[in-house]
């Protein structure tokens, strides 16, 4: 959208619910955050809001990427990743213009809009090596958070929780927390992956357990490595 020159692509997804193998805790909350979404009017009539800010943690690889896309596709929204990259810049003020600009986008054109390694602007505003400058860029973030009432959803990704600032986590409405998968979320990748191309006699528990300890992102890759074989 050119009201954002460039500061983040815009995907039109396709990955449902079917797609996505995480935590029974994790799926729980994704079903809220969607039944809620799809009654924020009725909500709204009771002076409710529905979850609309939602922080993902977890290990890169962990299916963080995949949620945005998953809602988006329920919901039947756009998914807008925002880069993190082209939006935090040196020069003072910069950011926070084009922070506004992304929020202006956020209350005008409804979309799941993903904060990706979300760490950059999230840093925790005590540690020593936090320059001034990102401290304002987080502050206005905040206020921006604050401040929004609009149709879209607003998430946020990050690897490292722990380094987050402590005054965001009472900004979200819920906070996802991803991990690596178990046994049985490996053999539902394996089926869900492998699909038409494999018996299900092949996924042995030796099989299983040799993947333990890869992220989904991994396992997914060796599948489709082994159907291209």
């Amino acid at each position: 959208d050119d009201s954002i020159d460039g500061l983040c692509n815009v995907i039109f997804p396709d990955e449902n619910e079917d797609q996505i193998v995480v935590s029974e805790d994790v799926r729980i909350r994704l079903e809220r955050i969607m039944k809620e979404y799809r009654e924020r009017n009725k909500l709204r009539g009771y002076g409710m809001q529905n979850r609309s800010k939602i922080l993902l943690e977890g290990a890169p690889g962990t299916g963080k990427t995949l949620t945005a896309s998953v809602l988006a596709t329920e919901l039947q929204m756009p998914l807008f990743q925002i880069q993190m990259d082209k939006l935090i810049t040196k020069f003072m003020g910069e950011t926070s213009s084009k922070l506004r600009k992304i929020f202006e986008q956020i209350k005008s054109n409804r979309g799941v809009y993903l904060f990706d390694e979300f760490d950059a602007i999230g840093a925790d505003r005590t540690l020593d090596n936090e320059v001034g400058e990102m401290r304002r860029i987080l502050n206005t973030f905040l206020k921006f958070m604050e401040e929004d009432n609009s149709d879209s959803l607003i998430l946020c990704a990050t690897n490292n929780k722990k380094m987050l600032d402590q005054a965001l986590f009472r900004r979200f409405d819920d906070v996802l927390n991803y991990t690596l998968p178990t046994q049985e979320d490996i053999k539902k990748l394996f089926e869900l992956k492998l699909g038409i191309y494999y018996n299900a006699s092949c996924i042995t528990t030796s099989v299983i357990s040799m993947a333990q300890g890869l992220s989904h992102a991994e396992i997914s890759k060796a599948c489709n490595d082994c159907i291209k074989a």
